[in-house]
């Protein structure tokens, strides 16, 4: 038997295949016969090539002469493969190679030994977690920043204080917050009191607007959504299912803000909440002294509110909140109107006054609570949670039952809960 040479394609465009015919040995010992295979071992003729060992019988290659017909002993036939021209012949052109001696690898140098490990270099030696400069007590970069943050607005925080208090006991000071006391007093035929459906929807627009706030904040640092949302009129067009999930409260915040603003207008509430004099202006500056020295102005919420009060509701209620769905409306899916109203409308300008529109409302709800609570919390937590005036503690149990659905919900924001929910009015689909 011989061992094929096998050749493949060239290393060079328009050259020999490769590796290349061998040159004949000389030692030709007339034709091969049915005796014993004779195993030929041979080099592949590239440099980094190792030593190869091939065996095929003579009859398996095209062209091989019949037994007994002479050729050189140990001749390698040629192993043919697709043509390189279409409807040409096969490729290599038939043939013999003499096989070549094998020769052993050239004998390998031992490698070195490695090099030793210095004593402070081994394990167990050196600190694990060094503490740099870069990180000191081990915080991330993040949290230094939430530190630092915190520290600065502790620092304005007491110097706000001590600044409202030294400018408080000014005589000219005095004789101003005497004439403006916080307050202007509520026109005839205003309501007292807090009815039962404005406990309902300002308990739900802090559920909203919790839910709001958080899946806004992941849709901003979301880099790959979990899963995703589209229309089954419209599959092509998909957003990640917790930007739906945050246009999906929008839609419900919205239907709560209409239902209020309706009642407000309906039952006459709109008094305690609109100011009607410029006066407020003065008696506002005055509530903010009061407020900033931390001597609470005298007031009745069950009756009426403060003048600063009275000026952040309505921006609340009649600017920021209509500023949040007209800009929510055109990042959403709603918006299709295309063309010249894309222009008048740019979506980068939607995107510019959204985020410090719900930042308005984080400031908001956070000194709303504060003054709640420092300004006497049973007593302001009746008026709102329970409808009733008084220091019991109704109120108090009631809001806190309230805070622990929106601390939940918050928690509970997850694509396994929420897809049942958004494959009612869509498709889910995965990554």
């Amino acid at each position: 038997m011989t061992a094929t040479l096998r050749r493949g394609l060239p290393r060079v465009p328009g050259g020999e295949p490769w590796p290349p015919a061998p040159a004949a040995t000389g030692d030709d010992a007339g034709a091969l016969t049915g005796a014993a295979p004779a195993a030929v071992t041979l080099t592949a003729g590239a440099p980094a090539a190792t030593s190869t060992t091939a065996v095929a019988t003579a009859s398996s290659v095209p062209g091989d002469p019949a037994p007994g017909a002479g050729r050189p002993r140990g001749d390698i036939a040629l192993r043919r493969g697709l043509p390189r021209v279409p409807g040409g012949e096969p490729w290599p052109p038939a043939g013999w190679a003499p096989a070549v001696e094998a020769h052993d690898p050239p004998p390998q140098e031992p490698a070195p030994e490695p090099a030793a490990v210095a004593a402070d270099e081994a394990p167990g030696t050196a600190d694990a977690s060094p503490t740099t400069e870069s990180d000191p007590g081990g915080l991330s970069p993040r949290a230094r920043r939430s530190l630092g943050m915190v520290a600065v607005i502790a620092v304005l925080g007491i110097a706000a204080v001590l600044g409202a208090r030294l400018i408080m006991g000014l005589d000219g000071v005095q004789a101003f917050v005497a004439r403006y006391p916080g307050a202007v007093p509520p026109p005839e035929g205003a309501p007292v009191g807090i009815p039962t459906w404005l406990s309902w929807t300002h308990f739900f627009n802090v559920f909203l607007l919790a839910m709001i706030v958080r899946t806004g904040l992941e849709v901003r640092r979301q880099a790959r959504p979990e899963a995703y949302w589209a229309r089954r009129s419209d599959p092509r067009t998909r957003i990640s299912l917790l930007a739906w999930t945050h246009q999906a409260l929008d839609v419900l915040w919205v239907v709560n803000g209409v239902t209020y603003v309706v009642l407000l207008f309906a039952t006459g509430q709109w008094m305690r909440i609109v100011p009607l004099s410029w006066e407020v202006v003065p008696n506002a500056v005055s509530t903010a002294l009061q407020y900033l020295s931390l001597d609470w102005p005298v007031e009745d919420g069950w009756a009426y509110y403060n003048s600063l009060q009275q000026l952040s509701y309505v921006v609340t209620v009649f600017i920021a909140a209509p500023l949040a769905i007209a800009t929510g409306v055109r990042m959403s899916i709603f918006w299709r109107a295309g063309g010249r109203l894309d222009r008048l409308y740019p979506v980068a300008v939607a995107r510019r006054i959204h985020f410090p529109v719900m930042l308005y409302f984080v400031l908001f709800v956070v000194s709303h609570v504060a003054l709640v609570l420092a300004t006497g919390a049973r007593r302001n937590l009746n008026h709102m949670f329970a409808g009733t005036q008084g220091e019991g503690w109704t109120g108090a149990i009631v809001a806190t039952a309230a805070l622990a659905v929106v601390v939940g919900a918050v928690l509970a924001v997850r694509p396994l809960l929420i897809a049942p929910v958004a494959r009612r009015f869509g498709t889910v689909s995965g990554r």
